[in-house]
Formats: C-alpha cells, sequence, structure tokens
C-alpha cells in the first residue's frame, strides 16, 4: 500500500500516516511524501497512491485553509477521520545559543499555534512562513536557511536533521489536536 502525505519526512502528517497504519494494523506501507494536499489528492486520483492523508484543522490554530480548494476540485472518498495531538518544537543547528535567533521559520499552522508563544518569548525575531514543518528542519540542516533561523516542528524532525531543541512544547495549548482525513479513491 502506498500511503501519500502532505509533507517531508518528519512532518506531524508522516506521523498521522504511521498513527493511521498502526491502529488499523496496516503493516510494509509505503510513505509518498507530497508537498501539498493538491498534490495528495491528484496522485490518489491518478493511481499512484492508495491512501492519502492530510490535514483539516487545528484546535488552536483553526481551518487548514490549504485544504479546501483541492478537495473542491477532485473526487474522493473520505475513509477516516482522526485527530492527534501535535507538540511542536523549538529547533535550531547545534551549538546556535537563544541570544543568536533572529528569525523563526515555520508553516504557517505551525506558526498560529504557537503564536502567544512567539509573541512573548521571541518579539523581535523575523517570523518567516516556509511550505512544511519538517521541510523547514531540513532546509536548516542542509544551510538553505540561515543560521541564526530556528525551526518550528515536530521532535521527530530534530532527531532526523540532526537539530537541537531549544524549547520543547511550545504551543499555545497543552492540548493541541489537529484533525487529518484519511482519504480513498472515490
Amino acid at each position: 500500500m502506498k500511503i501519500g502525505v502532505s509533507g517531508a519526512k518528519g512532518s506531524f502528517t508522516e506521523q498521522a500516516a504511521n498513527q493511521y497504519c498502526r491502529e488499523n494494523g496496516v503493516e510494509g506501507a509505503e510513505i509518498v511524501y507530497l508537498t501539498f494536499v493538491e498534490q495528495v489528492l491528484e496522485a490518489l486520483e491518478s493511481g499512484q497512491i492508495d491512501t492519502g492523508i492530510f490535514a483539516i484543522e487545528n484546535s488552536n490554530g483553526g481551518v487548514v485553509t490549504e485544504y479546501l480548494p483541492a478537495i473542491a476540485a477532485h473526487r474522493f472518498r473520505i475513509e477516516r477521520i482522526f485527530e492527534m495531538n501535535v507538540e511542536h518544537m523549538l529547533m535550531v543547528l547545534p551549538g546556535t545559543r537563544r541570544e543568536e535567533v533572529k528569525q523563526i521559520v515555520s508553516q504557517n499552522q505551525a506558526l498560529r499555534q504557537c503564536r502567544l508563544y512567539i509573541k512573548r518569548v521571541w518579539p523581535d525575531a523575523d517570523v518567516k512562513e516556509y511550505v512544511d514543518t519538517a521541510t523547514a528542519a531540513k532546509d536548516l540542516h542542509e544551510g538553505t536557511l540561515d543560521k541564526d533561523s530556528a525551526v518550528v516542528a515536530p521532535k521527530s524532525a530534530a532527531e532526523l536533521y540532526g537539530l537541537e531543541i531549544l524549547e520543547a512544547s511550545i504551543q499555545d495549548l497543552k492540548f493541541n489536536f489537529t484533525t487529518f482525513i484519511v482519504a480513498k479513491q472515490a
């Protein structure tokens, strides 16, 4: 089985796909990393993947608006809707000190879920939206982002890309749930 997710390796959507597999006894699934919901649904319609998983809403950040035009443009059926608790970490290149951080980078939903924290703790930092939390972590690791950047992403992204967690659980709400859709061909 091929499962397409809207996110890079180390993303919350990858975690959601792994949770879906565990809870449904799916073994040996191949995860296909796609950037946008539009790409997930295109791959589903064309038969390149068997299942698509993407976020639609967060208890703190609200509706994931990117999915709305995508679901309007594609035919699919919803197999399941489920929630997953998401916990955001602030990560940096190893050895980076707090006072060196000038920019906070992440996907817009993650930034919205941590907006009060960022405003309180990093009032002078530039905030930059990025395509995906895990992609931001990867790009920081690879040097695409400035070394004075800190990224908001899952713990798995820090582990995967060799980043140091500067601060854990920075989301504004302790219980921060994201709702995911499991999509199948119509």
